[in-house]
């Protein structure tokens, strides 16, 4: 077993599964402390590694692509902060630190634990249920349905019609952008028979993100949420693919022929709207072609 304590949390790894637990320090950020304590099976891990400097060092770990849904819904754009998987080490434990690393790595030799993306998520992402005030709105989760409600902020045009229920079941897709600059930042989330492109300030089914203090809180809203969605690089599945497939053939071939065309075109408008994937797309237009 190895373990590391330090003001900014401490790490144990006892040969299965790396347990982290954030610090009680006041420069712990928000969102690792609401987020509260990991538990990352060494399967989902690609690596690990220990950068040493003058001051403090940092400890780094890195998960397989797709195992981890905060990390799937934020793409990369969590602020070092916030990021649960680094840890920040004080100068007199850089050995301790060492030792961890390595500990880490030879169970990932021994193990012969890929380094490759993987297709399911091996993290079960934030608890629910979840809510988190930030921006223009407050958004809540329950496991089944999100609640988007307003504040005093929220432009006229979209409080005009009042709070948002979207079943989980409507949703295709979440998004997280945190505000960069001058450009702010929203939560949006992307419904089955509703798309827009809207800015987050009109979006009805998006809360506009300005950079304060709070936001990161919502990418735990995004990540609870992507947690439950199809994973992105899951198997298709078949049965969708069946009912993509064209209806049995008019009587003439002309009309059939026709028929058939109009079918790519609807599935190529699908494909641009975001409703099928790359890969539905492909496999129900070459149903199609068949068929020609």
């Amino acid at each position: 077993m190895a373990e590391i304590i330090q003001r900014d949390g401490t790490w144990t790894f006892d040969g299965d599964a790396l347990r982290l637990t954030p610090g009680r320090d006041k420069n712990v950020s928000l969102l690792r402390k609401t987020l509260g304590e990991l538990t990352v099976p060494l399967g989902a891990l690609a690596g690990v590694s220990f950068e040493q400097g003058k001051k403090t060092g940092r400890l780094r770990l890195r998960l397989r692509d797709g195992a981890d849904p905060l990390l799937q819904a934020t793409g990369g754009k969590l602020a070092e902060p916030n990021d649960p998987y680094q840890l920040t080490v004080e100068s007199d434990r850089y050995g301790v630190a060492e030792y961890f690393v390595d500990e880490v790595r030879n169970a990932l030799l021994l193990d012969q634990v890929p380094s490759d993306p993987v297709d399911g998520y091996l993290l079960p992402g934030p608890s629910v249920p979840l809510s988190a005030s930030a921006g223009d709105g407050t958004a809540s989760f329950d496991g089944e349905q999100v609640r988007l409600e307003w504040n005093w902020k929220t432009e006229d045009a979209k409080a005009a019609a009042g709070a948002r229920s979207l079943a989980l079941s409507d949703i295709t897709a979440v998004e997280w952008h945190p505000a960069v600059g001058l450009e702010n930042g929203c939560l949006r989330f992307l419904v089955r028979g509703a798309q827009t492109k809207a800015p987050p300030k009109y979006d009805p089914n998006s809360v506009e993100l300005w950079g304060f203090k709070k936001d990161p809180l919502m990418a735990l809203v995004a990540a609870a949420v992507q947690a439950r969605l199809p994973h992105p690089t899951a198997p298709v599945d078949q049965e969708r693919v069946k009912e993509l497939r064209p209806a049995p053939a008019p009587a003439s071939a002309e009309a059939h022929h026709d028929a058939l065309l109009r079918r790519l075109r609807e599935l190529g408008d699908l494909h641009k709207e975001g409703v099928l994937t790359d890969e539905e797309f492909a496999m129900a237009k070459q149903a199609v072609l068949r068929r020609m």
